[in-house]
Formats: C-alpha cells, structure tokens, sequence
C-alpha cells in the first residue's frame, strides 16, 4: 500500500476567491501542517479544472504532500496527481483503481459499514466517512452517526476519516474513535489564517488522539 499520512486531510473550495488567493490559502495551509491535499472543483470545465490542478501540484510537491484530485480520474491522470477520491455517484472504485494503477492512492467515501466493505474490496486505499456535521459546502451531504463512523473504523483494515463540518471546536465528539484523522474544508479555507488553523486543528487532534 502507498504511503500517506491522512491525519490532516485539507480539502478545497475556491468559491469566491480569487487564484491569487486561493493558491495563498493553500500553500499556507500546508505550511500549517496539512498531510494531504484534496482539489475540489465541481463548477469548472475539465480544461479549467487542469489548469487549476497543475498549480496547486506545484504548491503541494514543494511542501511533499501529495495531491488528491475529487471526482475526476481524467483529470489526476493528466496532471500526474497522487490520487483521486471518487464518491458515491462517481465512477466505481474497481474502475478508479484500474485506470489509476496500483501505485497512485485511491480515496473513497463511505457511509455505512457494507459500503467500507465493497471500497475496500475494490480497492480504496482509505475512506472518508460522513457527514458528521452539516456543512456549509455545495456538496450535498447525509449525516453519518459517530457509532456508524466506529463500526467502519473496525470493519475495514484501511484508513478511515472523519468528515462533514469538523473544527478544532466540536472534534471532541470523536474522541475515543480509532479514525486515521479528520477531513476538513472550511474550517481552514475560511479561517483567517490558514496556516494558524491547520496548526491549531492539529493539535487539537492530537490531544484527542485522533492522529
């Protein structure tokens, strides 16, 4: 299996930023100690979405941390990217895998216990298991219980994080679960410093042993 580290898994969102902004933001994030780097674009065309990618790949190999492209394989293919995450009504994980190959990392959301199970099997490489909160992102979300988020942390050898709303305030509530780590998207793109949020996320975490 690839190696990675998921404790501080830091997810995208450029609404209503500008590019300057956006590539500051995270760069400063990984500066802050973000271990992995999801780009999430669900409004731009594939040619857009390319473009955007090769500098934010440029940003993250500087910093060594590997870049995660959401949804689209095409996309992670042409810019080289580490890996792609696919969701439920993105292309199957066995399909994901095959076109990726054995050493780039495939990401997968989970919702239930059988779902981890049939990633696994079809080869994700962790899981991102949630909403545990609701979120203020446009991706729609159905909120995932913390005892659902236990079983699949159990039912699955592969790492497992939580995601959905998390913040260095309310993670509290996921003490005591052996998740891999947190997935986090406004709780950093929106902070004042991003940097300074991902520092204090991880610390938090950390103290909670949830890394």
């Amino acid at each position: 299996m690839k190696k990675f580290d998921p404790s501080l898994y830091f997810i995208t969102d450029s609404t209503n930023y500008s590019e300057e902004e956006f590539l500051y933001r995270i760069e400063r994030a990984l500066q802050g100690g973000a271990t992995l780097l999801q780009l999430r674009e669900k409004e731009k065309t594939t040619r857009e979405y390319m473009e955007l990618a090769e500098k934010v790949h440029v940003i993250a190999r500087h910093y060594h941390v590997p870049l995660i492209i959401d949804d689209r394989v095409d996309v992670a293919l042409a810019i080289d990217a580490e890996g792609v995450h696919v969701g439920a009504s993105d292309m199957p994980v066995s399909a994901a895998r095959k076109l990726m190959g054995d050493d780039k990392i495939v990401g997968a959301t989970a919702k239930t216990v059988p779902w981890a199970q049939e990633a696994y099997n079809q080869g994700a490489d962790y899981l991102g298991v949630g909403a545990i909160y609701p979120t203020t992102t446009k991706v729609k979300t159905v909120l995932t219980s913390v005892d659902t988020l236990r079983d699949i942390c159990k039912a699955v050898p592969i790492p497992a994080n939580a995601i959905g709303g998390l913040n260095r305030d309310n993670i509290d509530i996921l003490a005591g679960i052996p998740i891999s780590g947190i997935c986090v998207v406004s709780a950093i793109m929106k902070a004042d410093d991003p940097k300074t949020a991902a520092e204090n996320l991880k610390a938090r975490a950390k103290e909670l042993g949830l890394c």
